[in-house]
């Protein structure tokens, strides 16, 4: 539609559908408009205020111009908060949608609810991106079901062998390999992990399996006393450093599985006495924005939340269009900072 009841020209008509952003990217790329007609097109455009009545081309293609951003939190109790790193990734899922002219309508959902039957189906959404540190094993069998249904879906998360549909995220062992080896090359050799490790958090299991393979390559073994399991959050890995200190095993450095598992574990080490990084290195996971602000300042490694929303919505973007896509892994960077400087 166009805030004028006589439109004075037919090439209006030829942008009927569409909006104006998408009418100047189409015409700035296209090599069949001549420079002076791309230039009177976009100046009707933005003299007759035209924008779409998307709810009608919607009828016309089936398509929403909407994106479903799912976000997983099954945490309980007084300690339940989001992972910052996922809300850095919220914001840059938003502002990648908008350079492809899409909408994100975002729900947070939780593992038990029947997530997998809505959104597309509905014409809610024309693609699903989900995004959470959730149970693999829990929601691998609603990934299938999504599959069946023909839905179009990214995973923010790694590359799994069988995994119904696509996903984009970030090289989780690489990424614990160079953590671990960071330590090592500081002259660490009793180096406590501090997470999960289990398949039903296979981002997280990677993590602990390039921290062995570092260990390895160190000539160093690993040692299961100063293994402590954590799930995301600052207590806990207040209580698994707690943990470490009680057991009465020598440690000289950690690496947390994520930020907040890091930053409560250096919490405990400062009200026990233990300097950091003089008595112990710490190095975590994510690279959010409270990691350079904590002190001493968390050295970790950067999984780049720009990269890895790009990624995603391009991703989905693709298969809407029906492009080919195929799953990827962005390399991590270790970033230095004073917790083992």
């Amino acid at each position: 539609m166009m805030k004028t009841s006589n439109p004075t020209s037919r090439d209006i008509a030829d942008i009927a559908g569409v909006s104006q952003a998408t009418v100047s990217r189409a015409l700035r790329n296209s090599p069949l408009v001549r420079e002076e007609t791309r230039h009177r097109i976009q100046a009707i455009a933005r003299e007759l205020n035209y924008y779409v009545n998307r709810n009608a081309a919607g009828l016309r293609t089936h398509h929403s111009n909407t994106l479903a951003l799912l976000m997983f939190d099954d945490s309980e109790g007084a300690d339940r908060q989001m992972n910052l790193f996922l809300l850095s990734m919220l914001d840059n899922i938003t502002r990648a949608a908008a350079r492809f002219g899409y909408d994100v309508l975002v729900s947070l959902q939780q593992l038990h609810d029947d997530w997998h039957i809505e959104y597309q189906a509905s014409h809610r959404a024309d693609g699903l991106i989900l995004l959470g540190y959730g149970d693999y094993v829990e929601y691998r069998e609603k990934l299938a079901a999504l599959a069946d249904a023909h839905t179009r879906f990214m995973i923010w998360g790694p590359i799994v062998k069988d995994q119904p549909g696509h996903s984009f995220g970030c090289d989780n062992e690489n990424g614990g390999y160079q953590a671990t080896r960071h330590l090592t090359d500081l002259g660490r050799k009793r180096i406590a992990f501090i997470g999960s490790t289990s398949r039903r958090c296979p981002e997280l299991a990677a993590r602990h399996a390039g921290y062995l393979r570092a260990l390895a390559d160190a000539g160093l073994a690993a040692n299961e006393k100063i293994r402590v399991p954590a799930n995301n959050s600052e207590s806990l890995g207040y209580r698994a450093a707690q943990q470490l200190m009680e057991s009465g095993e020598a440690f000289d450095a950690i690496f947390a599985v994520t930020d907040l598992v890091a930053i409560g574990a250096m919490r405990a080490l400062q009200e026990a006495g233990r300097k950091i990084p003089d008595d112990v290195s710490v190095v975590g996971f994510d690279d959010m924005p409270l990691a350079a602000y904590v002190s001493p300042a968390l050295t970790t490694v950067q999984q780049d939340a720009e990269i890895g929303a790009e990624g995603l919505v391009r991703g989905i973007v693709g298969l809407i269009e029906g492009e080919p896509v195929e799953s990827g892994l962005m390399a991590p960077k270790l970033i230095v900072r004073n917790s083992t400087a």
